[in-house]
C-alpha cells in the first residue's frame, strides 16, 4: 500500500471573521494538494476563530458559518479536508423546538461531505466553558477511509481522556487526526507532547495532533503541531508561534517520515514566553484594526520590557514613547528613557506632567485644606499620565499599551484610571522576576544592549514621592512572587501557604491586598495569558467576598 501523505495545517484564524478564515483555509488547502496531500487537517473551529463565545448564541452567525462550510465543500478536490466548524441540530424537548450545537470537524472530498465529527467531551474549567455553547456528541468512532487507509477524527479535549481514542483504535483506527485550540501557558509544550505521544503508544496507532496559533484577547495558541508514530516517538513538529503547512508520509508500519518540514525547535521556556507576549501583542493590536501604539516611558524596566515587546510585535516605526516626568522623576529615569527608545529606534516625545499636576493641586486645595500629602497626589500624577496617553491615543489613532506586571497587578500596586488605562496590558500575567529574566533575554537574542543596563540594575521605584522604592510598599519581590504564586496561580489558602513555614504577617498581609484589589483588577485591559492562572478570563473570584482562608 503507498505512504499515505497527511498535512497539517496550522493557521491564524480570526474570531467571527468568516470570510477571511475561509480564504486562508481555501489558499492553504491548495498548497496541501499541490503537494500532494492526501489529507489536510486545520484547527478547531477554523471556520468561526477560537474561541467564539457568545458569537455562537447568534443563530445568524450558525447560518452563516455553516454556509461558508458549504462553500468550502463544494470547493474540495481529490484531497481530503477536515476542518473544525459550528454543526447545529434541532430537536423537540416537551413540544418546545430547541436548537442543539456542536464543536464539530466536517470532513470533506471531491465536492461532497463525508461525514461529520460531533466533539465528545467539552473543557468547562480554566479558560475553557464550552459547556455553555455545545452539547457532547454522539457519534464519536466514526472512521473514514482515506486513500485506502481507516482514518479517525477528534477534537481537542477528546484527547486528553483515554476513551475516545482508544474506541477509535479499537474500531481499526490507524491513523487518528486531532484537531485543537489549545491555549498556551509556560509548561504546556511539554505537557501537550507527552500527551501526545502516551496516546500514540497506548493505542498502536499514528497521532496528528494540528494547533491553531494566534493571539485571541487574552489567548495565545503556539501552534507546535505534530505527528506521533505508533510506537509514540514524536516525528515531526511545526514551529511555535508562525503558520506552518506540515506535511508527513505514514507507511503502512505506522512509521512517519516529514516531507515539507523537519521537526521544529521547542525553544526554551523563557524565550516561548517572550514570543507569546509577542504574537498576543502583534494580533490583538492588528486584529483590532490598528496599526501603531503608545505607552508611557519611564525609565522603569517595565515599560522598557513592555517597549521592546511592541517593537519586535509592530516594528518600531509603529511603536510611540512618551516621557512624563514629574517634580519627582530623577534625571536617571529621563536619560534612561532616552537612551532605551535610542537603542529601540522609536518615537519618543516629552511631555512634562508638572504644569497638569500642579493645576489639580492648586484646583483641590480647599478641598484638601488641614490634610497632610498622602497616596491622593501620588494617584493623582498617575492620573494625570493616564488622561496625557489616552490624549495621544484619541488624537492619532493609536492603542495605549499598559505596562503592569502581575506581582503589581496581584496586589493592587497601581493607580485605577491613571497608570492602568489603556487597550491591553502587555505583562499582566509576569511576575515581576520574570520581567528582569525577560529583559536579559531580549539583551542576550539581540547580542547587544537594547534595555540599558541602568533600568536593568536600579532598584524599582513608581516615582510618585521623594526617594520612593517599591521595597516601601512591598515586600521584596524574591519573598513576595513565589507566595503570590502559590495564592493566585495554586489557588492555596493563606493558612496552606503559612503551614509551608512562610512568616503569618507577611502572608496574612499580601493575601489581603490581593483580596481587597479584586475590583481594580477587573477595571483593567486585558492581555496575553502565560501562565495556568491568570487574571481575567481565567481566575474569577468575587469582588464582594469575606472570605479568608
Amino acid at each position: 500500500m503507498a505512504k499515505l501523505r497527511l498535512g497539517l495545517a496550522q493557521i491564524n484564524p480570526t474570531v467571527g471573521n468568516l470570510a477571511d478564515n475561509t480564504a486562508v483555509i481555501s489558499r492553504v488547502y491548495a498548497e496541501a494538494a499541490s503537494a500532494g496531500c492526501d489529507v489536510v487537517a486545520f484547527p478547531e473551529l477554523a471556520v468561526t476563530g477560537y474561541p467564539p463565545e457568545d458569537l455562537v448564541l447568534k443563530p445568524s452567525f450558525i447560518g452563516d458559518n455553516r454556509r461558508a462550510l458549504d462553500a468550502l465543500v463544494a470547493s474540495t478536490g481529490s484531497t481530503t479536508l477536515v476542518v473544525g466548524f459550528v454543526d447545529h441540530a434541532e430537536m423537540t424537548v416537551n413540544g418546545v423546538a430547541e436548537r442543539l450545537l456542536f464543536n464539530a470537524a466536517a470532513v470533506a472530498r471531491d465536492g461532497k461531505l463525508l461525514g461529520i465529527y460531533r466533539k465528545q467531551l467539552l473543557p468547562n474549567y480554566s479558560v475553557f466553558d464550552e459547556e455553555r455553547y455545545f452539547v457532547p456528541g454522539p457519534d464519536g468512532q466514526r472512521t473514514f477511509d482515506v486513500a485506502g487507509r481507516c482514518v479517525a477524527v477528534s477534537i481537542c479535549e477528546d484527547l486528553w481522556a483515554e476513551g475516545p481514542v482508544a474506541q477509535q483504535a479499537e474500531q481499526g483506527a490507524q491513523v487518528i487526526i486531532s484537531i485543537n485550540g489549545s491555549p498556551f501557558h509556560r509548561e504546556k509544550p511539554e505537557v501537550r507532547r507527552d500527551l501526545v505521544s502516551a496516546r500514540a503508544r497506548a493505542n498502536s496507532v499514528v497521532l496528528a495532533y494540528v494547533n491553531q496559533v494566534g493571539g485571541q484577547d487574552e489567548l495565545v495558541f503556539d501552534g507546535g503541531s505534530l505527528v506521533a508514530d505508533a510506537h509514540g516517538l514524536i516525528a515531526a513538529q511545526s514551529p511555535f508561534f508562525t503558520e506552518d503547512l506540515l506535511v508527513v508520509d505514514i507507511g503502512d508500519g505506522g512509521d512517519v517520515s516529514p516531507v515539507a518540514a523537519a521537526l521544529g525547535a521547542d525553544g526554551d521556556e523563557l524565550a516561548r514566553v517572550y514570543d507569546a507576549l509577542v504574537l498576543g501583542t502583534r494580533d490583538y493590536v492588528r486584529k483590532n484594526g490598528f496599526t501603531d501604539v503608545v505607552l508611557g516611558l519611564s525609565g522603569g524596566i517595565d515599560s522598557a520590557l513592555v517597549a521592546a515587546v511592541a517593537v519586535d510585535a509592530l516594528g518600531a516605526e509603529h511603536v510611540h514613547g512618551v516621557s512624563m516626568p514629574s517634580r519627582y522623576s530623577s534625571e536617571g529615569s529621563k536619560t534612561d528613557a532616552v537612551k532605551l527608545a535610542t537603542n529601540l529606534g522609536v518615537d519618543l516625545r516629552l511631555i512634562p506632567i508638572e504644569p497638569a499636576f500642579g493645576a489639580y493641586l492648586d484646583m483641590l486645595a480647599e478641598s484638601f485644606a488641614g490634610k497632610s500629602a498622602d497616596l491622593t497626589e501620588e494617584n493623582l500624577q498617575s492620573r494625570v499620565r493616564g488622561t496625557v496617553v489616552m490624549a495621544l491615543s484619541n488624537k492619532h489613532g493609536w492603542m495605549v499599551l499598559t505596562t503592569g506586571n502581575k506581582s503589581e497587578m496581584a496586589v493592587g500596586y497601581f493607580t485605577l484610571y491613571g497608570d492602568s488605562v489603556g487597550g491591553y496590558a502587555v505583562i499582566k500575567d509576569v511576575f515581576k522576576l520574570t520581567v528582569y529574566d525577560l529583559c536579559h533575554h531580549v539583551n542576550r537574542r539581540a547580542g547587544r544592549e537594547i534595555i540599558p543596563h541602568e533600568i536593568i540594575d536600579k532598584p524599582p521605584s513608581a516615582e510618585l514621592r521623594p526617594d520612593q522604592r517599591d521595597d516601601q510598599s512591598l515586600p521584596p519581590y524574591e519573598v513576595l512572587d513565589p507566595i503570590l504564586e502559590m495564592y493566585v496561580e495554586d489557588d492555596m489558602t493563606a493558612t496552606d501557604i503559612i503551614a509551608l513555614g512562610h512568616d503569618e504577617a507577611l502572608v496574612r498581609r499580601i493575601a489581603r491586598l490581593v483580596d481587597m484589589n479584586e475590583y481594580k483588577r477587573r477595571q483593567c485591559p486585558p492581555g496575553v495569558r502565560i501562565s495556568t492562572k491568570a487574571f481575567g478570563k481565567d481566575r474569577r473570584l468575587p469582588i464582594t467576598n469575606a472570605y479568608r482562608g
